[in-house]
C-alpha cells in the first residue's frame, strides 16, 4: 500500500516590497493603454493645458507625455514613484474624490515593470529634476534641463514582466486602444490642447475647443448633426451630445461616458443607452453620442477597481431612467423643423437635427388649405385602401411614376409649417416624391414611414389604458406553427390578449386566432402571428416560471405589428393621401426613422443634384 506524501505545514511570510510591486503592476497596468490612461490623468489633475504624447509599437516600445501642468519638486519626485503616495486626497475619507487619479499607485507599478522617467520642473524653481526607476530600482533626483511642467518617459514595458509581455497583442491592436483611452480622455477635458503621435504620424491634434467642438471632433463628425442634452433630475445632471439614428457603428466603440469628467465604461450606463435607442436603430448597430453625467460625490463610488472606468452608484435606477428618458426625448420628435435624413450619394445618409420645434397647438389651423391637418392625416389614412386608378399623364407610359393629380405649386406658396413640403408624385408605387418649401426634393419610403405612425399609434394606446382594443374575426383562423412557436404563444396567451391578440389551443401546433388589433384591421393575420411567435420563441428565458420575459419583447412586438398594417409598397396612393402621411411624419415621434431604424425619408438638396449633373465640383 502506497503511503500518502507528507507535506509540510505552509508558513506565512511578507512579501518583498518588489514582489507586491509587480502584483499590483498587473493589477493597473494590464496593457500599453493603461500605463497611458494614467499618465494622462495625471498630466490633467496637474493643471496641464496642453499635452502632447508620442507613442511607439501603441505604446509597447516607447509612451512619452509632455505637459505645462504645476510640475514636481525633488522631494515630491521621490514620493511620487513609493506606492500609495498622492496629492489627490486631502484627507482620509474616500468621498469627496474630484480628481481622476487619487490611489498613488500608477507611477510605482509602471516603474516596477517598466524603465520609468520622470522629468519635472515647478514654476519657482530655476531648474528640472529628473528620477529613473528601472524595474523597480529608483534612482535618485538629478538635476536636468526642461521647461515648466513634466515629462513621462516609459520605454521597454513589461520588461521585468516578461509573462505579461507576451500576452500583449499587435502593435496595431494596442494602438487602437490607446487611441480609444486619448479620444475619451480628450473629451473630458476641452480646455486642454492635445496632439498625439503613433510612430511619428499625428494622430489627432486638437486646439483648446468648446464642448460641442470637442465632441464633433472626437466622434468624427460636424456639430450640426448633434442633438444637445441637458437633463436634470434632483441633483443628478445629464448633458452632452448624441448623434442620431442614421449614424451608428458596428462596436460600441463611438459611446463616450463621462461620469463627474472621468471617462467610464460602465455596464449599466451601457444597458441604459441600448435601451433608449433600441426603438429607432437597427438591430446589431450602437449609436454614437458623446454624454456627461453629473453627480453628487456623496452618491458615487469610484473606488471600486484600480482601472476607476467603473463605479457604483447609490441609486442605479434613477442613473438609469434619466438616461433612458433623456435620450428617449432627445431622439422622440416627428420630422417637423426641417430635420430629417439629407442624401449623399456615395456615403452613408447622416440625420442632421435642427432645434426641437415647438408643440404644435390643438387649435392649430394650416395655410396651406391642400395640405391636410393632423387630424385630417389620421382620418385619411385610416380609410380603406383605395382602388387602383388609371395612371394620369406619361404614367401610362411609365409604370413607375404616377404624377399627382393637381398643379405643381411653386416653393415660395409653401407653407414653411410643413417641411416635408406638398406630394407632387410616387414612384415606382412605394415612394412618395414632394417638393419641400425651400425649393428641396424629398423622397419618402411608405410602407417604412406609416409602419412608424402605426408603432407610436399601438405604443401610445397601450401606454394610456394597458390594452389594445381588439378587433373579433368574422371566422376564426386556424395558424398552424412549429410546436415549439405554438407553445411560446400560448404560454403568453394572457399578455397577448392585452395586445388585443385573442388565442385558443387547437391541438398541438395549432393556435385558434379569434380577435386582432383595431388599428391593423385584418391585414396578413397569419404572417403577424408567425413574426409574434418567432419573437417569443427565439427568448432563451422563456421559460412556465418567467414572468418579465414578454415586457423585454412588447416594443418589438409592438413594431412586428405595425409592420403587418401599415400601407404596403406598391399601394396607389391618392394626392391627398400621400400629403396626409406627411403631415403625420411631421408630428410624431421618431418619424425620422421606421421601427426597424432604417430611414423613412431622405432630402435631395439642389446642390446635390447639380453636383451628379456636374455643374458644381
Amino acid at each position: 500500500m502506497t503511503e500518502a506524501p507528507s507535506l509540510s505545514r505552509p508558513t506565512i511570510r511578507r512579501l518583498s516590497g518588489h514582489v507586491i510591486d509587480l502584483i499590483a503592476a498587473g493589477e493597473v497596468i494590464e496593457r500599453p493603454a493603461a500605463a497611458l490612461k494614467e499618465l494622462v490623468e495625471n498630466a490633467i489633475d496637474s493643471g496641464a493645458t496642453r499635452i502632447v504624447v508620442a507613442l511607439r509599437a501603441g505604446g509597447t516600445d516607447r509612451i512619452d507625455v509632455t505637459d505645462n501642468g504645476c510640475g514636481m519638486s525633488p522631494l515630491e519626485l521621490e514620493l511620487a514613484v513609493e506606492r500609495h503616495c498622492t496629492s489627490k486626497l486631502q484627507d482620509d475619507h474616500l468621498v469627496q474624490i474630484r480628481t481622476l487619479g487619487f490611489r498613488g499607485e500608477a507611477l510605482p507599478s509602471i516603474g516596477a515593470s517598466a524603465r520609468l522617467s520622470i522629468t519635472s520642473r515647478t514654476p519657482d524653481s530655476d531648474t528640472a529634476w529628473c528620477i529613473r526607476v528601472d524595474g523597480g530600482v529608483i534612482t535618485p533626483p538629478q538635476p536636468a534641463s526642461g521647461p515648466v511642467g513634466t515629462r513621462i518617459v516609459v520605454t521597454d514595458l513589461f520588461f521585468a514582466t516578461p509573462a505579461r509581455r507576451k500576452f500583449l497583442k499587435s502593435a496595431r491592436v494596442e494602438s487602437g486602444h490607446a487611441e480609444s483611452v486619448m479620444r475619451r480622455l480628450a473629451l473630458s477635458a476641452p480646455h486642454c490642447a492635445m496632439r498625439v503621435l503613433l510612430d511619428d504620424k499625428v494622430l489627432f491634434d486638437l486646439p483648446e475647443q468648446s464642448p460641442i467642438t470637442r465632441a464633433a471632433s472626437v466622434l468624427d463628425t460636424t456639430p450640426d448633426t448633434l442633438i444637445p442634452l441637458d437633463e436634470q433630475r434632483g441633483a443628478v445632471r445629464l448633458s452632452g451630445f448624441a448623434c442620431g439614428p442614421a449614424r451608428t457603428r458596428a462596436t460600441g466603440s463611438g459611446q463616450f461616458i463621462l461620469v463627474n469628467n472621468r471617462p467610464v465604461t460602465d455596464p449599466m450606463l451601457r444597458t441604459a443607452i441600448r435601451v433608449a435607442y433600441r426603438p429607432v436603430i437597427e438591430r446589431g448597430r450602437f449609436p454614437v453620442m458623446a454624454l456627461h453625467l453629473k453627480v453628487p460625490l456623496e452618491r458615487l463610488d469610484v473606488n471600486v477597481h484600480p482601472a476607476k472606468t467603473e463605479l457604483r452608484f447609490a441609486d442605479e435606477a434613477e442613473i438609469r431612467s434619466l438616461v433612458i428618458g433623456g435620450l428617449g426625448r432627445a431622439l422622440g420628435h416627428g420630422s417637423n423643423g426641417g430635420g430629417g435624413i439629407h442624401a449623399s450619394f456615395g456615403a452613408r445618409p447622416s440625420i442632421v437635427y435642427p432645434p426641437r420645434p415647438p408643440e404644435p397647438q390643438e387649435n392649430f389651423t394650416p395655410v396651406q388649405p391642400s395640405l391636410p391637418t393632423g387630424s385630417e392625416a389620421r382620418s385619411l389614412l385610416a380609410a380603406e385602401p383605395p382602388q387602383p386608378t388609371s395612371r394620369l399623364g406619361f404614367a401610362e407610359t411609365d409604370p413607375g411614376f404616377a404624377p399627382a393629380a393637381r398643379a405643381p405649386q411653386q416653393p415660395e406658396a409653401l407653407d414653411p409649417a410643413f417641411p416635408l413640403g406638398a406630394a407632387i408624385a410616387q414612384v415606382f408605387d412605394t415612394y412618395i416624391l414632394s417638393l419641400a418649401p425651400d425649393g428641396d426634393l424629398v423622397l419618402v419610403d411608405q410602407h417604412a414611414a406609416h409602419e412608424r405612425l402605426t408603432h407610436e399609434r399601438l405604443r401610445e394606446q397601450y401606454a394610456s389604458g394597458g390594452t389594445l382594443r381588439s378587433q373579433a374575426l368574422l371566422l376564426p383562423e386556424v395558424v398552424d406553427l412549429p410546436r415549439r412557436e405554438a407553445d411560446a404563444l400560448m404560454a403568453r396567451a394572457g399578455d397577448l390578449a392585452k395586445l388585443g391578440i385573442d388565442l385558443e389551443s387547437f391541438g398541438p401546433g395549432s393556435v385558434l386566432l379569434r380577435s386582432v388589433p383595431a388599428l391593423l384591421g385584418a391585414q396578413d393575420i397569419q404572417g403577424l402571428l408567425k413574426d409574434v411567435a418567432d419573437e417569443l420563441a427565439n427568448d432563451p428565458d422563456l421559460d412556465a416560471a418567467s414572468t418579465g420575459s414578454f415586457s423585454h419583447h412588447l416594443d418589438a412586438i409592438l413594431a412586428r405589428m405595425a409592420c403587418h398594417g401599415s400601407i404596403r409598397a406598391g399601394r396607389r396612393l391618392k394626392p391627398e393621401e400621400m400629403d396626409a402621411l406627411l403631415r403625420e411624419m411631421e408630428l410624431t415621434p421618431r418619424a425620422n426613422t421606421c421601427s426597424h431604424g432604417r430611414p423613412t425619408w431622405l432630402k435631395l438638396t439642389r446642390r446635390e443634384l447639380e453636383r451628379l449633373f456636374g455643374r458644381v465640383k
